[in-house]
């Protein structure tokens, strides 16, 4: 282990570890909140104020080059971190930095005045984001014991799926004032980056010792070898295939609701604020129970592969029955399992890290198991209703295939419970 693996923090207990564990949930919960209001409704409207006509076109080319920006975008970010000595610590310097300039370029992405300008603005903000969110899942590997880590897992990922859907809902409440909705999330990741920061000090890193940079070495330290480190490589095929086949529904949800079930456009929006709320409370009972669960009982494992299995049979409902209160059920069922996988599948991808000290570059390399399959999904799900006639029964059958895969890659992992 070389000296960047040294770290600069210990884990923390008592009052110290809960109110971290409290900044996690807040934190998450804002950051989401503008990923999804701005993606899901205000980046649209913004769109179609510029140019009706194209709007469609113009929303693909935007939100595409953003997710090529910012693909890797985390483990640069992550394994810069590891390295960053200061009296702030390693983290919290990116934290300022991607949280306050993120903030920034939110609040001037409302006076962008052409297309060109929206996809300029909104990538720098999303990669200033993405800098902020690197570190922060950083942090549970640097500050939180290896027997609390899925409890803190948990936090972290109710406020991921509370934010989601608030940032949807308030974004909608506001379509007829965009610069007050864009103002109100850019300042909110401002002050959020700004008292994460200061309600958890980091500690001091300027003291550690750091081997001198090398660009080649720096590159090549992305790569982490399967046969050097099996459990890192299944644990990162595992989350893959689990987010190709979970993202597959999710994104076609709306046309699900209009082309396969036949509602219209505003009984289809009704509809999809119901699944969302459904999915949020199970989604959230299923990150803060089963997480608790997994660190008292020291296994992450069995609740990987069984969450799994659970999100494939809410999955398969509406396959068999194409109706709404079938959707529903598969919300409420697959929201449960996939708070339950999420919560414990982070905490066992930090146990199986090459280097704890490295932990901001490995995590946003199994990051990127994440964002290659949201990035991808479009693609596929075109794919299958093109080969099947426009038939949305085959999304959910490939879906369920990818998540019971997921479940059998958990088993070769030999260095977790």
């Amino acid at each position: 282990m070389d000296a960047a693996a040294l770290t600069s923090t210990v884990p923390v207990a008592g009052g110290a570890r809960q109110r971290l564990v409290a900044s996690l949930l807040v934190a998450n919960l804002f950051l989401f909140a503008t990923y999804a209001g701005i993606v899901g409704i205000l980046l649209p409207q913004q769109l179609a104020v510029l140019d009706e006509a194209n709007k469609i076109a113009n929303l693909a080319i935007v939100t595409g080059t953003s997710a090529v920006f910012t693909l890797f975008a985390q483990p640069i970010v992550g394994a810069f971190s590891d390295r960053t000595r200061s009296r702030l610590g390693r983290r919290s310097p990116w934290l300022i930095v991607g949280g306050v300039g993120g903030g920034v370029l939110v609040i001037v992405l409302q006076f962008a005045p052409s297309v060109f300008w929206v996809t300029v603005l909104w990538v720098v903000a999303q990669v200033l984001l993405n800098a902020f969110q690197g570190p922060l899942s950083a942090i549970v590997a640097d500050r939180i014991p290896r027997d609390r880590r899925a409890t803190a897992s948990a936090f972290a990922g109710a406020g991921t799926s509370i934010g989601a859907t608030a940032g949807v809902v308030f974004a909608g409440q506001m379509l007829a004032q965009l610069g007050v909705a864009y103002g109100v999330f850019g300042i909110a990741m401002i002050v959020v980056s700004l008292l994460f920061v200061l309600v958890n000090r980091d500690g001091d890193s300027r003291s550690l010792p750091i081997g001198r940079f090398n660009w080649l070495t720096f590159v090549k330290g992305f790569w982490v070898s399967p046969r050097r480190h099996p459990d890192f490589a299944w644990a990162f095929a595992g989350r893959f295939v689990m987010v190709l086949g979970y993202q597959g529904v999710q994104n076609y949800q709306f046309y699900i609701l209009t082309d396969r079930l036949g509602l219209d456009p505003v009984a289809a929006g009704g509809v999809a604020g119901i699944l969302s709320l459904c999915s949020m409370v199970t989604l959230v009972l299923g990150t803060l129970v089963f997480g608790r669960i997994s660190d008292k009982i020291g296994r992450r494992k069995v609740f990987v592969f069984t969450a799994s299995v659970v999100m494939a049979l809410g999955i398969a409902i509406p396959l068999f029955v194409p109706t709404v209160s079938a959707m529903i059920v598969y919300s409420l069922i697959v929201g449960l399992g996939y708070g339950a996988y999420m919560a414990v599948d982070v905490a066992l991808m930090i146990d199986v890290l090459p280097s704890q000290g490295d932990a901001g570059r490995d995590l946003g390399v199994l990051n990127v198991a994440t964002n290659i399959p949201q990035a991808i999904t479009p693609v596929v799900a075109a794919t299958l209703l093109s080969v099947f006639a426009g038939e949305y029964a085959s999304i959910f059958g490939f879906a369920v295939l990818m998540v019971l895969l997921s479940s059998v890659l958990v088993f070769p992992i030999r260095s977790v419970r």
